[in-house]
């Protein structure tokens, strides 16, 4: 299920926080460490999906995928669940690389 441009610059810090169940004070701590985190492991999944290793490519999109679940970026997180179960199954098929410039363009949008 491939969400394109997905935008989540206009966060709601009150109703994020609702959903994950922390006071929105912490929001941007969470945000923060979330894009982070997702910067290193998506350098490490562009080169995962370059180089065809289906291990590190279902590895990384779990890592995204638990990640973006946590704090309720839904659309990152069934791109990243998507691509986990795709290279699980080592489907050559699969377009990697548009699922990958999907999720790391939603990333994007995030800001603090």
């Amino acid at each position: 299920m491939l969400v394109l441009n997905v935008d989540y610059s206009n966060l709601d810090y009150d109703n994020l926080a609702l959903l994950i169940g922390v006071k929105s004070r912490y929001i941007p701590m969470i945000v923060e460490s979330f894009l982070k985190e997702t910067d290193s492991i998506l350098e490490t999944l562009e080169k995962s999906i370059q180089s065809g290793d289906y291990d590190k490519i279902r590895s990384n999109a779990h890592a995204i995928k638990g990640s973006a679940g946590n704090i309720k970026f839904n659309e990152i997180y069934e791109m990243a669940r998507e691509m986990e179960q795709e290279a699980a199954q080592q489907n050559s098929e699969f377009d990697y690389k548009l699922y990958f410039d999907a999720i790391k363009s939603a990333v994007g949008t995030i800001s603090l």
